[in-house]
């Protein structure tokens, strides 16, 4: 039937419908190029990535996308003379170690170090291994970010994130150890493993939130507290015990309480402090 021999009423119908057809067409070709243009790989705002859902896109954004710059919070007593001597060993470092190989060999001493602690409960002895495996994690954990810097072979994202891994999973072996040393209360070493991950929680989210990331606290940093450790186990190895105001306590009963009150405190300061300044900086206009 042609066109003509249509009812009129029937001839409009099939006109509005061919108009409207063009039109959705129009509409769904102008939002694919919209969602094209949204896919760049250079596409900059948060809500054009969070929309993004092809995933190849998706890695070359990120690869693209520079690491935002961060501000790190380093004012240990050790930190002046600790950064000569890592500079120093970094530039005598043989080209065959890399920062992959050091932060292998930080973990695998802290693991050690916990080993050694479950040991001691057969051979005070062990102690003085733990010693040795806390020499191995700093030299490992320590050197291994001033290396890539060094060479200039930084991953930042993928260095942030294995080495805090890194460092958790090693302070679970530690922890673990002490448990099972019989020279800590357990629930003792649990507190202290708790409030490490809480403190390192807050360390990392207040890294993404106000670009600063803070590695010490209070003029105590990770160097700071193997050496007291080291120093506790020297002590641990001579007298296990210490007399408190006529009582008879584990010497590391009594230093893990310290330093599960200080670690406690540190985490309700610090929580305090950021979650002021970011609502001052962010507050919203009356």
């Amino acid at each position: 039937m042609t066109a003509s021999a249509l009812p009129p009423a029937t001839l409009r119908g099939k006109v509005a419908c061919e108009g409207g057809c063009k039109t959705a067409s129009k509409l769904r070709t102008m939002k694919r190029k919209a969602e094209a243009t949204m896919a760049t790989p250079n596409s900059q705002t948060m809500t054009e990535f969070c929309e993004q859902v092809n995933p190849r896109v998706l890695l070359e954004m990120r690869r693209t996308r520079p690491f935002p710059d961060m501000l790190r919070v380093q004012e240990s007593w050790v930190a002046a003379a600790e950064k000569r001597v890592l500079l120093w060993l970094a530039a005598r470092t043989p080209d065959r170690i890399g920062p992959d190989h050091l932060t292998v060999l930080g973990l695998a001493a802290q693991i050690g170090a916990g080993g050694f602690y479950a040991l001691a409960a057969f051979n005070r002895y062990a102690l003085l291994a733990v010693i040795a495996c806390l020499g191995l994690n700093w030299l490992g954990d320590s050197l291994d970010g001033t290396l890539a810097r060094v060479r200039q072979r930084q991953r930042p994202r993928y260095g942030f994130y294995v080495d805090h891994m890194v460092d958790s999973f090693g302070a679970l072996a530690l922890m673990g150890g002490l448990a099972l040393s019989g020279y800590m209360h357990p629930w003792i070493a649990i507190g202290l493993l708790v409030a490490f991950l809480m403190l390192s929680i807050q360390s990392y989210l207040a890294t993404h939130a106000l670009g600063e990331f803070r590695i010490s606290f209070w003029r105590f940093g990770p160097t700071e507290l193997r050496i007291l450790l080291a120093v506790g186990n020297l002590a641990l190895f001579w007298k296990p015990v210490a007399h408190i105001f006529g009582g008879i306590y584990r010497l590391f009963d009594v230093g893990g309480t310290i330093g599960l009150a200080g670690m406690g405190l540190m985490v309700v300061v610090f929580t305090l402090q950021n979650t002021i300044r970011l609502y001052r900086e962010e507050s919203i206009p009356q």
